[in-house]
């Protein structure tokens, strides 16, 4: 797993763990509500990868936060697909010069024009 990943879900435990802390739960309580047992939820709260995503998500809706779960991979924030987008749209935007048959059909429909 990447360094920087692991970084940001060590980061996500003790987030949590504060919210439970702030919240005064014990860990045994909050433990039930996410559905886990109180080792796991330990685990959680120092961002061990092995945890299940849904008990991240759990805890996530446990202190109102559940609607950023969706934000994480929205397209509007898919920095790559979007660099690919406005490559592609780069590509589709340039104008091949026109031939040298095409200027001269120009010229000759338009008659006093200078072609650039």
């Amino acid at each position: 797993m990447p360094p920087l990943v692991l970084a940001q879900l060590k980061q996500l435990g003790e987030n949590l763990a504060i919210a439970r802390k702030r919240r005064k739960e014990a860990r045994r309580l909050w433990a039930e509500r996410i559905g886990v047992t109180e080792p796991t939820l330990a685990r959680m709260e120092k961002g061990d990868p092995s945890v299940a995503f849904g008990t991240y998500a759990t805890a996530l809706w446990l202190i109102g936060r559940a609607q950023a779960i969706a934000e994480l991979a929205a397209p509007e924030f898919d920095r790559g697909a979007l660099e690919n987008d406005v490559r592609a749209a780069r590509l589709r935007s340039v104008r091949k010069p026109a031939s040298i048959e095409e200027r001269m059909r120009r010229a000759a429909a338009s008659p006093g024009k200078d072609e650039p």
